[in-house]
């Protein structure tokens, strides 16, 4: 029964490694579908689920559970031929942001001059503005641990208290909730402004203004990405009327005081057309739905996005042409605001230095002294980062943890055993979610990296961009690359009698 906590740990993996399985002959679909279920039944460690695109992809707990699961498959519940895909990998999409200075960055982000991504409708009626912001990294994780309880407040359910550990007393979820939220902006801006104060009660300020604007979160209404209400004394527009939109997240968690909630929503409305001011405010599920494409599809290879704050602001203009016409040439008008909005977060995001999130296993390694060399070999490879090192006393064995990202651990272990002749041990577990920091469109423009890298034929391999790449071919999605990198004359090495 020890094993059953070590298995739950490891069916968190689940998301990140996967299989895509079709039956080889197509008339045995039937019988596939079958052997899921029994599969299912069988192992509830077992995820199935069918793509965007019709295929059914398989989800285990891990490389040796997930081949055990298509044998058994294969042999015991479909008893048919498989075509299995290479393994899956997850990724996520996110932007380098400034965490250096997080004040002057979140200064910026609120100014009334800052810098942000126009887009327009179709039809002309509706001017998209979009403009986006790093979150800081314990919010992010706040925020994808407590998915489930995020869906339950922010779906209008029933939260049950629950008694914490060490107390009789029963704990409110959403007010813990509340508290871990604040926690993590305070611990991240404490972090940075150690020895200042003063600077860090600034940001702390600025951040607790923020937080009592989230209209929603995205993905699929609980994700780690935050899209706040547009400010409306920020910025002055004269095309038309703003899609304004309610805190609803932060008043449900309780970051916002009801009685302050929508007292100024209503001063322009004396100002403007009250049938436009109607269908400003019928366009804000068409900004939420926009948000929500987005966010589920980055722009770097179409996987969700991460840790990202969003501000929309979305005017709304007179309908001066005919109606029938314009819905027949550029199509329903909702429709339009949303694909625009959609379009308008993914160019605003690759405008801001974007970024592709792996996740990491934990890796802890026990070998003998003599096969040390040998296995940080086999880590180097796998671009793995060592964390420490150290000697098991009274043994012979070193004990070495490292993180391994995900992608690289398909056949890590029998790489290890053949390098090691089986000496080595390896124990994996899911870590967190860590950006590369390379940047996935790198091309030299400053003297000193026109000097070392030339025109950038000599630029090394951008782990980056071959990640993405690879995503993008299996999504059928286009590739930019070239087919000959250094042609060069060809010349005959024989000679001629």
């Amino acid at each position: 029964m020890s094993c059953w906590p070590f298995s739950s740990m490891a069916f968190q993996v689940s998301p990140t490694l996967r299989v895509a399985i079709e039956p080889s002959d197509p008339s045995d679909m039937a019988a596939l579908m079958k052997g899921l279920r029994l599969l299912n039944r069988a192992d509830p460690f077992v995820e199935v689920t069918v793509s965007s695109r019709g295929e059914h992809v398989l989800a285990a707990a891990g490389e040796v559970h997930l081949d055990r699961c298509i044998k058994d498959l294969r042999e015991r519940f479909a008893r048919i031929n498989l075509e299995v895909s290479p393994p899956l990998v997850s990724y996520k999409e996110t932007i380098e942001g400034d965490q250096s200075n997080p004040l002057e960055y979140l200064k910026y982000f609120m100014d009334k001059n800052a810098d942000f991504v126009e887009k327009t409708t179709p039809n002309g009626r509706c001017v998209v503005r979009v403009q986006v912001l790093k979150l800081p990294a314990a919010l992010t994780k706040v925020l994808d641990d407590n998915a489930d309880l995020l869906g339950d407040v922010i779906g209008g359910k029933q939260i049950v208290q629950r008694q914490t550990s060490g107390s009789l007393e029963e704990e409110n979820p959403i007010e813990a909730l509340r508290k871990q939220i604040t926690a993590a902006v305070e611990s991240d801006i404490d972090s940075v402004f150690e020895n200042d104060k003063d600077r860090a009660d600034k940001c702390k300020s600025k951040w607790a203004k923020l937080l009592k604007n989230i209209w929603s979160l995205g993905p699929r209404q609980i994700g780690p990405n935050i899209l706040f209400t547009p400010d409306i004394k920020k910025r002055e527009c004269d095309v038309g009327v703003l899609v304004r939109g309610v805190p609803y997240v932060s008043t449900r968690i309780g970051l916002m005081d009801n009685s302050s909630n929508g007292a100024a929503s209503d001063t322009a409305s004396e100002e403007v057309d009250r049938e436009l001011h109607l269908e400003a405010q019928s366009l804000e599920s068409s900004v939420i739905s926009g948000f929500q494409l987005a966010t589920s599809a980055g722009p770097l290879c179409e996987e969700p996005m991460w840790g990202l704050a969003l501000v929309i602001e979305a005017f709304v203009s007179r309908d001066e042409s005919d109606t029938n016409q314009a819905v027949e040439q550029h199509g329903n008008f909702t429709g339009q605001v949303m694909a625009t909005v959609k379009e308008a977060c993914r160019t605003a995001v690759l405008r801001s230095k974007p970024r592709l999130v792996e996740a990491m296993y934990f890796c802890e390694l026990n070998t003998p002294t003599e096969y040390l060399g040998a296995m940080y070999a086999v880590l180097a490879r796998r671009r793995a980062r060592v964390l420490k090192e150290e000697m098991q006393e009274g043994s012979a064995l070193f004990t070495v943890n490292a993180y391994l990202p995900v992608a690289e651990s398909i056949g890590f272990a029998d790489e290890l055993r053949r390098w090691t002749s089986g000496a080595a041990s390896a124990l994996l577990v899911l870590s967190h979610w860590e950006a590369l920091l390379e940047d996935p469109f790198f091309v030299p423009r400053t003297e000193e990296e026109i000097e070392e890298f030339g025109d950038g034929s000599s630029v090394p391999q951008n782990t980056a961009r071959k990640l993405i790449d690879a995503v993008r071919r299996r999504k059928g999605l286009p590739v930019e690359e070239k087919v000959v990198r250094h042609a060069t004359k060809q010349r005959t090495l024989a000679r001629k009698v």
